[in-house]
């Protein structure tokens, strides 16, 4: 996975690779990590409730991880920023429920600069 962090001044690369093809790393600035902790309001865990007895995708909680997800990869890449780095790699995502109406998507990599070969 190679995506760009669009609306910022410097935007940083963020990739599951530990080598980014066309790049060289010219520092290593450690490890960064950002998460994000969200839940649905009473509403939609009643309609999530529901849908889970009937059986199926329970869009309500695949839209809330998928913001999360979103939200988790925006702080990290403010987070790469701050620390000089221009990439991200070796990126991975983990998820845990917090409690039973709330969940955490966990982001973390290496910082890096890198500059084109």
């Amino acid at each position: 996975m190679v995506g760009l962090v669009p609306g910022q001044v410097q935007e940083v690369i963020l990739s599951t690779l530990e080598q980014l093809p066309g790049y060289r790393v010219v520092r290593v600035l450690g490890v960064v990590s950002a998460s994000a902790v969200l839940a649905k309001h009473i509403g939609k865990d009643i309609v999530a409730f529901v849908r889970n007895l009937m059986g199926g995708e329970v869009k309500e909680y695949t839209e809330m991880l998928a913001e999360a997800r979103e939200l988790a990869l925006r702080r990290l890449a403010e987070k790469a920023r701050e620390m000089g780095a221009n990439a991200v790699l070796g990126l991975r995502l983990s998820t845990s429920a917090i409690s039973q109406y709330a969940a955490e998507v966990l982001a973390y990599g290496t910082a890096v600069v890198v500059e084109p070969a």
